[in-house]
């Protein structure tokens, strides 16, 4: 599978998750809420809730009482509801939000002293790399929807996911540089995805950036009132869900594998990809319902 070769050249080991399925199989109204979580007690609600309908994943960030931080215990949790039936046919695309005015403050600090040692810290740090790839490498697009501030890892997670909405009260930073502890790994992410003197000034200064800003230097989609928040999210996930899953599963791979090439790689890779997509039968499909003037008929 297209996730498992991506956790191997991470050198990351299967997941069990992706043998058996450790919840109740996922329905069209699918809802999970307050279940142990991944490197949590039982007795401990899962800091995600997730529900999926007519192809698309909703996952929520569920920890508003400490602002969405990015624990380990959060990061397993998302980690595995962003890898679960990652293959299945029934999933065309996955949107993360989260709960309370927050959408994510980062890391937990309280993980990060001197008292958890360097071998919890790396397991941190690594866990949240993983997250951030698995989310580039899912065949399906991930959305990101803001409401609110999102600062250090959680700007990352933003950064990362392959579209982003946000509301227009929404603000984006990486503040670390102000408690001496350096947005390094979100800086991979933000520095990807705006300009390099953007990304410096606000690794360098730790200052936000307003939601406008943000969709001026690229960091995001859209950017629309909080009212209409949930909406064009929707709107676009809908879109996205009544296209051909191999289709953009391909296009998906593709466009990601071909922006670090020089120009002449990149267009080989994507000539290549095109001659493939054709071979699909949903490339096949959509060509000929064109051509007789109806709506195609996907293999999904």
């Amino acid at each position: 599978m297209a996730v498992v070769a991506g956790l191997r050249a991470l050198g990351t080991k299967r997941p069990r998750w992706l043998w058996r399925d450790p919840w109740a199989p996922l329905p069209a109204g699918f809802c999970t809420r307050g279940q142990a979580g991944a490197g949590l007690p039982e007795s401990e609600p899962r800091p995600t809730s997730v529900r999926q309908r007519d192809g698309i994943r909703n996952i929520v960030l569920s920890n508003p009482k400490k602002r969405n931080a990015l624990s380990l215990a959060m990061l397993k949790s998302l980690q595995s509801d962003i890898l679960h039936e990652a293959e299945s046919k029934d999933l065309k695309v996955i949107i993360i939000s989260a709960e309370g005015p927050v959408f994510s403050s980062g890391h937990d600090l309280k993980e990060l002293t001197e008292e958890q040692g360097r071998d919890y810290h790396a397991e941190i740090f690594q866990t949240c790399s993983e997250v951030m790839m698995l989310i580039r490498n899912h065949p399906v697009p991930v959305i990101a929807m803001v409401n609110g501030l999102a600062t250090a890892a959680g700007c990352q997670l933003v950064a990362s996911c392959d579209i982003a909405v946000a509301s227009d009260k929404s603000s984006f930073a990486t503040p670390g540089v102000n408690i001496g502890l350096f947005c390094s790994t979100p800086g991979v992410a933000l520095g990807r995805a705006v300009p390099r003197k953007v990304a410096l000034e606000m690794l360098f200064t730790g200052e936000p950036i307003s939601a406008q800003e943000a969709l001026l230097h690229g960091l995001l989609s859209k950017v629309v009132p909080e009212e209409q928040l949930e909406e064009e999210t929707m709107r676009i996930a809908r879109k996205i869900a009544s296209l051909s899953r191999p289709v953009v599963a391909l296009g998906k791979a593709t466009f990601y594998k071909q922006l670090p090439q020089d120009l002449r790689t990149a267009y080989y890779l994507t000539s290549q990809t095109m001659v493939d997509n054709l071979a699909l039968p949903d490339g096949q499909e959509g060509i000929k319902a064109f051509i007789q003037k109806r709506k195609p008929i996907w293999s999904h």
